[in-house]
């Protein structure tokens, strides 16, 4: 009985003093932190802590040139809301072989039919299956950063 007090004696002061250096780390992980607190500023309302401005969605537009061949096409419609998870996608609700001849939408490429080994199947492939990871809305946003994406030769603009 006494061994059992002992140990869980030492795993508290270890569980405790491990839970102290997570806080303190925390505290010391961004080196502005220290300079923010010198100027006023509260941590919740750092910079690097707030949500970039939300941009404007064309509600329905034309496709945005390519910058590169084979660039994956981007979405000339808002995506809030939609859902793309591995039990339902609603891009397919409009861009399916199937939806897209009523809806009038950009049908999804023969690609996204292929697994790794060439076969073709007959619903969209896993690893095309999750349209935002290649697909981005176009926006009216500003670059973050430069640009320098320049295409082989031979394979345009």
């Amino acid at each position: 009985m006494v061994k059992n007090k002992t140990v869980w004696k030492m795993a508290t002061v270890l569980f405790a003093s491990m839970m102290a250096t997570s806080v303190m780390a925390a505290g010391e992980a961004n080196p502005n932190n220290e300079s923010l607190a010198k100027e006023g500023v509260k941590l919740e309302h750092a910079a690097e802590n707030v949500a970039p401005n939300a941009y404007n969605v064309p509600k329905e537009g034309g496709q945005q040139a390519l910058n590169y061949v084979n660039q994956p096409p981007l979405v000339p419609h808002s995506v809030a809301g939609m859902q793309v998870t591995k039990n339902v996608n609603q891009c397919l609700n409009c861009h399916s072989a199937e939806n897209s001849r009523v809806t009038g939408a950009t049908r999804i490429s023969p690609t996204h039919f292929m697994d790794r080994d060439g076969k073709i199947s007959a619903n969209a492939s896993p690893r095309r299956y999750f349209c935002l990871q290649c697909h981005v809305p176009q926006t009216d946003a500003k670059a973050i950063v430069p640009n320098e994406f320049k295409p082989l030769p031979g394979y345009g603009q």
